[in-house]
């Protein structure tokens, strides 16, 4: 799923205050261990494996938190991670980092290029690359899990450090909800977490109360008809133009029976149908992306998706035993993702104060999913966060503003972000908030 940042301005004056000795201080810190942070990420980086399969990955990094004092439990919801951090009395914070790559070919050029190959689910060989920066978020997490290691004297509370799998096919996060997350480990009252940003500057932090990201449902139509001769169509029920009639008839969901003002997105992304010229096929299948932000939009385009299946297959004079086929695919579903907002501006402020308003910017929500969003849905008194943290060098990014040249989206085999200001900028960011709940 593409996800990206678009700058914006940040009306809100900071209210919080961090001293520079603070700030420079930790900076600092970061900075110092940055050739062993980039020593991991180069390894994650060239060893990237996919959703469900990070074994190697888990292990290296549930290793590093044992090293830090962590209590580590491995296999939460698969490969997941938990790393417990007790200090006291005093709140309960998450700070999760996703691990999963992406089956396609890098072609970045980096002298670490992945040159992984692996199967899918389906049993297909493919490349496997960090596409969409993951590997930077589990160094930023390992980066702040040092920090705040050896700052123990700094804040109370219980530190609930997660790694998690199948991020880029929506199951990791529920999987280790189901799986006790919340149960057999301390519950959040916070939880926090970053991704980078392939449409800004590397450095930049930009955020969005409320809803951050959205709704994202699979939904496949079957289209049935009665096939025949390509030369006599007058014989059969031709699923091609059923289908293609209830594609277009898909289009007035979001333009005719949306709010203008409400997003929504309704993507017809395959049309398979047939074999050979002259056969007219007994079956067209339809595969659809939808995206949404409110529960009641949701449901107003997936019900709106079957009454025009349905609507349309009637006006063809389909007979009842040959209605297309709406699937829901319900377990890929991944929830809109929703910042709380007074928490969110406060967290925006505290970053105002630490890296200065100019790299601090609102950002609009955009209709990329996260499963970040389980981690609040499962309960709702849970405060939480996700920020981004641009990831463009920034000559390609002034280059790109000023010569009009496009640059890689994430999820692009050609994304490599500056990666030493995403991790110093994304741990930064973690270790300060984690510090500000959680001060003494």
């Amino acid at each position: 799923m593409r996800k990206y940042m678009k700058l914006g301005l940040l009306a809100a004056a900071s209210m919080l205050a961090v001293s520079p000795a603070q700030a420079d201080d930790l900076n600092k810190a970061i900075a110092a261990d940055l050739p062993s942070l980039m020593e991991i990420y180069r390894d994650l980086h060239s060893n990237p494996e996919l959703s469900g399969e990070e074994v190697r990955t888990a292990a290296k990094l549930a290793a590093e938190a044992r090293r830090l004092g962590f209590d580590v439990t491995e296999k939460v919801g698969g490969t997941g991670v938990v790393a417990v951090m007790k200090n006291g009395e005093g709140p309960t914070v998450l700070l999760r980092a996703d691990m999963d790559g992406l089956p396609l070919e890098e072609k970045t050029g980096l002298p670490f290029a992945s040159t992984v190959k692996a199967k899918t689910r389906q049993g297909n060989d493919t490349f496997v690359m960090h596409a969409c920066g993951h590997d930077t978020h589990m160094t930023g997490w390992v980066a702040t899990a040092r920090q705040l290691a050896a700052r123990k004297d700094e804040w109370a509370g219980t530190l609930v450090m997660i790694l998690q799998p199948a991020e880029e096919t929506g199951e990791g996060a529920l999987a280790m909800i189901e799986d006790g997350l919340y149960s057999r480990f301390p519950k959040p009252d916070y939880a926090l977490a970053f991704h980078d940003a392939a449409g800004a500057p590397a450095g930049y932090i930009g955020y969005a109360p409320g809803y951050a990201l959205a709704n994202v449902d699979s939904v496949d139509i079957q289209v049935k008809g009665v096939g025949g001769h390509g030369a006599y169509p007058h014989t059969t029920k031709d699923p091609v133009v059923l289908a293609s009639r209830i594609v277009g008839a898909l289009q007035t969901l979001v333009s005719r029976e949306i709010d203008p003002q409400d997003p929504a997105v309704v993507t017809v992304g395959s049309f398979q149908a047939g074999s050979k010229h002259n056969i007219i096929s007994d079956e067209a299948l339809l595969l659809i992306t939808v995206r949404s932000y409110g529960d009641e939009t949701r449901a107003k385009l997936l019900d709106g998706i079957k009454r025009i299946a349905r609507g349309e297959a009637i006006t063809a004079g389909m007979p009842e035993d040959r209605m297309p086929v709406v699937t829901v695919r319900d377990a890929e579903f991944t929830p809109a993702t929703y910042n709380s907002p007074e928490f969110s501006v406060e967290m925006a402020r505290l970053f105002e104060t630490r890296f200065g308003k100019e790299r601090v910017v609102q950002s609009k929500p955009v209709m990329g999913g996260e499963d970040f969003s389980r981690y609040r849905r499962a309960d709702e008194n849970i405060k939480s966060m996700i920020f981004w943290v641009g990831g463009v060098p920034m000559a390609e990014y002034q280059k790109s503003q000023t010569e009009g040249t496009k640059l890689p989206s994430l999820h692009s085999p050609f994304w490599a972000p500056d990666a030493e200001k995403v991790i110093m900028t994304g741990a930064e960011a973690l270790t300060a908030a984690t510090l500000n709940i959680m001060k003494k």
